[in-house]
C-alpha cells in the first residue's frame, strides 16, 4: 500500500499457528490505502469495511492511524 510505495513484494506477512496472517508496521499518524497481493492478485482487505476507490475502476482498503 502506500506505506511501502505498492511494492508487491514488500513487507510480507507471516502466518502464526492460529492460521492468522500478520505485520507489524511502524506507521506515522494517518490514513493509509492498502491492498492484499494474494498469489499475484491484488484484492481489498475482506476484513475491512473502510475502502476508497482506487484509479483503476475497483477499491482499496483504507487503515487510520491514531
Amino acid at each position: 500500500g502506500e506505506f511501502n510505495n505498492w511494492a508487491a513484494d514488500a513487507d510480507a506477512m507471516t502466518k502464526g499457528e492460529d492460521d492468522i496472517w500478520r505485520i507489524t508496521l511502524s506507521l506515522a499518524p494517518g490514513q493509509y490505502e492498502y491492498k492484499f497481493v494474494v498469489d499475484g492478485t491484488w484484492m481489498e482487505d475482506p476484513d475491512n469495511p473502510e475502502t476508497v476507490a482506487d484509479p483503476f475502476g475497483g477499491n482499496n482498503s483504507l487503515l487510520t492511524v491514531e
